[in-house]
Parts: structure tokens; sequence; C-alpha cells
């Protein structure tokens, strides 16, 4: 609220501005209160056309242009450095006041008009070999910049432009983690699309440019949480289906302590019960765009019900397809015969999560019959994926669940917006972060009752749809099998392709060339 509050005043204050310019400009004063027609009257004033106004309705876009068009009006008055440029780009009505209360400060003309007339006049003592003339106005010439300011505007804009493309449209992000290994490699950077599933406009407002949440060498937040904006999401140009990747903020990432190598979140470690080792680290609070991203596969949309037996997935009751590249974790024994792991790696098995002495590796099935073809000895058998502690997985509830594991899981209804569930102790278990932290409500339990701000209920009907991630590597990823759902509201965009790959994310162990400019949506 506070934040609209501020758009509001802002404004308001914008239009008590132009009022004082267009005065001094000779436009009636009282068309700087009317919507549309003021930055139509500014358009006239400055040398553009009234039209252009209407480009201020386009997202993104609409950020360059009055940007631009705070600048012109600016120089309309005279106002030629860079500095008045800079705030007027910073804050367009102090600046305007400023113009406008000032009694030197007159209106010249159209700026545009009267860049364009000046550089004529350039151009034809030029061509007379007036050279008298022409250092004349070169001397004097108010639109001329120095290097130093074409420098500076010239990374500013591309800054600014690099942030907004990167905030709104398409996002550079590097594979960290092998969770997704068989499709996805750690070490290869994708571009994702924020416009498929809609453009999310930003909730945290004061950020550093170009940084997701951290900053390096201080190792401080990149960002602050106030002044906020409330979650908003453009059209989508499509929805999310079933085996779609994609990019999401970690749903259980808004209290983490962060180190080096990745972000813990509070969450499983108060229920590992050992959040005592963290006390030397200062807990971190996170708004929901700017928690970790995460990269997994949609293995169930909204509305879905899911369950895993024996490894396999299920959703509504039919076995569901399952990637190509999917992987388990295994067991090799070889007697007599040898293992190449030189050999294992040029089948794509990936070494660096293999426990080589042991012989467990992570492997698909195209690749257990290429080992299996080594030697009639060779066997290969799956190795059980083992949770660390009671409650680990998703609903963190083994007294309810007692028989859940990450291969024998569920089964569990996906929340769709609109569906209404009945509250129980059995169901709120599954939903209770959902209805108190991503749909923010006050939820209580007291005498067996359940109280949602401040009243006795006993169904709950769900306010955005939900989607359950899942890895492709299925016994080395953490997945929604451990934190649950991915809200909505969390989803960030839909990879698009690979621009680059290293192998296992160093560039000193090579480039995987054979990756480059394919596809990030295989299956």
């Amino acid at each position: 609220m506070s934040i609209l509050i501020f758009l509001l005043v802002t404004y308001l204050l914008l239009c008590f501005s132009l009022q004082k310019l267009f005065s001094k400009a000779g436009i009636a004063p009282s068309k700087a209160w009317i919507p549309g027609v003021n930055f139509a009257e500014w358009c006239s004033l400055i040398g553009r056309p009234r039209w252009w106004a209407w480009l201020l309705l386009l997202p993104i876009v609409n950020f360059f242009i009055l940007a631009g068009m705070c600048v012109d009006m600016v120089r309309s008055f005279g106002k030629y450095k860079w500095v008045d440029s800079a705030l007027a780009v910073i804050y367009a009505p102090l600046k305007f006041l400023l113009v406008g209360n000032n009694a030197n400060d007159k209106y010249l003309g159209k700026t545009l008009e009267l860049e364009s007339d000046y550089s004529e006049k350039i151009v034809a003592a030029r061509a007379a070999n007036n050279s008298y003339e022409l250092k004349k106005l070169e001397a004097n010439n108010p639109y001329a910049k120095n290097q130093a300011r074409e420098w500076t505007e010239a990374i500013v804009f591309a800054v600014f432009a690099a942030a907004f493309i990167r905030m709104f449209l398409i996002e550079a992000y590097v594979i960290p983690t092998s969770s997704m290994e068989g499709s996805l490699l750690v070490g290869d950077y994708l571009f994702v699309s924020k416009a498929h599933y809609g453009i999310r406009t930003p909730m945290t407002v004061a950020q550093v440019p170009l940084l997701h949440n951290r900053l390096p060498i201080v190792d401080r937040e990149s960002y602050l949480t106030q002044p906020s904006l409330p979650y908003f999401r453009l059209p989508a140009l499509q929805t999310i289906h079933r085996n779609d990747p994609v990019v999401f903020n970690y749903p259980e990432g808004d209290s983490v302590y962060v180190f080096k190598d990745r972000a813990y979140s509070v969450y499983d470690i108060k229920r590992l019960g050992i959040a005592g080792r963290f006390d030397a680290k200062p807990l971190t609070t996170r708004p929901v765009d700017k928690q970790d991203h995460y990269i997994k596969r949609c293995v169930a949309i909204a509305g879905d019900s899911i369950e895993v037996r024996n490894r396999q997935l299920f959703i509504n009751g039919k076995a569901a397809q399952n990637p190509s590249g999917l992987q388990f974790l295994y067991k090799i024994t070889s007697p007599n015969t040898p293992i190449n792991n030189a050999k294992l790696e040029e089948w794509g098995v990936h070494l660096s999560d293999a426990n080589a002495q042991a012989g467990l590796y992570n492997l698909s099935q195209g690749e257990i019959e290429k080992i299996k073809s080594i030697g009639n000895d060779v066997t290969v058998e799956v190795v059980p994926k083992k949770v660390d502690f009671d409650g680990q997985l998703f609903p963190h509830d083994p007294i309810h669940f007692p028989l859940w594991t990450a291969d024998n899981y569920g089964p569990l209804y996906i929340p769709q917006k609109g569906a209404t569930i009945a509250l129980d102790p059995t169901s709120i278990a599954c939903y209770r972060r959902a209805i108190s932290v991503y749909e923010h409500n006050a939820l209580e339990e007291r005498d067996g009752k359940f109280f949602i701000n401040g009243r006795e209920a006993t169904t709950y009907t769900f306010q955005q749809d939900y989607f359950w991630m899942m890895g492709d590597n299925r016994h080395n990823s953490e997945d929604s099998r451990f934190w649950g759902y991915v809200p909505a509201d969390h989803v960030v965009g839909k990879p698009l392709f690979i621009w680059f790959s290293t192998k296992d994310g160093s560039m000193t162990n090579g480039i995987r060339w054979n990756r480059l400019f394919t596809s990030a949506n295989k299956m």
C-alpha cells in the first residue's frame, strides 16, 4: 500500500510541476491535471507528435519513452547539463518544480526542432566552407557533448537497458547442480524467457542492477526490502504444461542461511534439529522475487493428483511420460571386468556425482544398457533413495504419512485456484504453508479447530494455482518431494536454449561445443 501511495503522490506532484511549465510555455495550466491530455501536451511542447503519448501505455517501452520525454522537457527550458538530465530522469517532479519556480528559466521552444535547426546550420556552414561561422556555431553549440559525457551516458543507458531486459524479458541462467542431469547439465548456460508464462513485474524496487540477490566480495544482499510493489503478472503467452522445464523462485527460500556455495532453508534446518549450528550466521529473509532461482521439470499442474510407485511417477492414476534421460542411483559391480571411467564419461555419466570406490552412479536407462554391454559379469542394481531424517519429505508429517519415501510417495493433490478442500488434521499438513505463507492468511489451530484470519473454518478455497516440480536426476534432486508445491507467483520463466556450456561448470574442464545453441526443452 505504501508504494501505491508513493506513486499516487508522485503523479500528483508531476501534474503540479507540469502546470508551472505549461504556464511558461503558453499552454493552459489546467491541462496539466487532465490524464492523457497532460502527456499529449508534453509531447507537443518538446517537439514530439501528440500520439507519442500513447507509447507510455506499452509495458517496458514506456520507461524509456518517459525518460526521453523528461530529458527533452528540461532541454526545452535551456537545461543542457548532464546533472539536469540525470535529475529529470531520477525524479521528474523535483526537477520540473525547480525549473518552474526559477524566473530565469524560460521556454526556448521545441527542443527537438531547435536541435535539428542548429544541426542544419552547422551542415550549411561546413558546406559553404565558412570556417568562421562553423567555428562560432561549434563553440556555442548547447547540444554538444564532450567525450566523458558521451561515455557516461552510453554506459548508463547500456546498464539501464540491460537491467530492464533482464528484469522483464530474458535473463541468463546457469545450471549449478546435477538435479536435471540427463537433460540439462551442470555448466549449461540458458536464456530464460520471462514473457512466456507472463511478465512478472518487480516486487523489489530498490536493487543493484544486473544482480539477483547477493553482492559479490562484501557478501551482502543486493536490494532493499522497502519500498515494495504488490505481485502482478501480465498475460501469459502460454500456460505451463506437464513436463515443461521451469525456472522459479525457491519456495522455502524466504528464510535462509547464506553460505558461499548455497543457501540453506531455515525450515529444513529446524526439521533436522541442527539450527544451533548456524547461530554464527545471520538469518536472511527474502521477498519472493529475490529468493534463489531453481530449475526443475513441472511434472504436474494445478488440479492434478500425483503419486510415485516404485520410482514411477503417476499423474491422475496414469503412468506419466518419463524424460528420456531420467536417472536414478545405481550400484555397478563387476568382479572381473574393470570399469573404465573415461568410457563412462564418454557415454554421458556424470562422474563428479559418483562415489567410484563404492561403484555408485546416477544413470539413465540408456547408460545402463551400455554399461551392461561391457562384460557378462557386470551387474547394475538400483539403490533406493534414502532421506536423512523422519519428516524430511513434504508434508513433513511422519505421523499421518509414515510410509512415504522418495521412491514411493503420495498420493497428493496439487491445489488449483478456486478449488476448495476440507480442513482436517491430515489435510492441514499438506496445505498449511500454502494457506498461511503463500496466500498470506493468519492460520491458527486451537482445540482441534481451524481459524483463518480470526474466523473458524472447516474448508479453504485456494487463491492461486500451484505446480509440482521434480528433477530428472530423481535420486539427486531437492524438489517438490522435499519442499512441496511451487505457487504461481513464484514462477520466473521458461528456458529457451543453451547458449554456452562448460564441463562440470568450469572453463578449465573444457567447453561442450555440441550443446551450444541447443534446446533447453529436451524431453
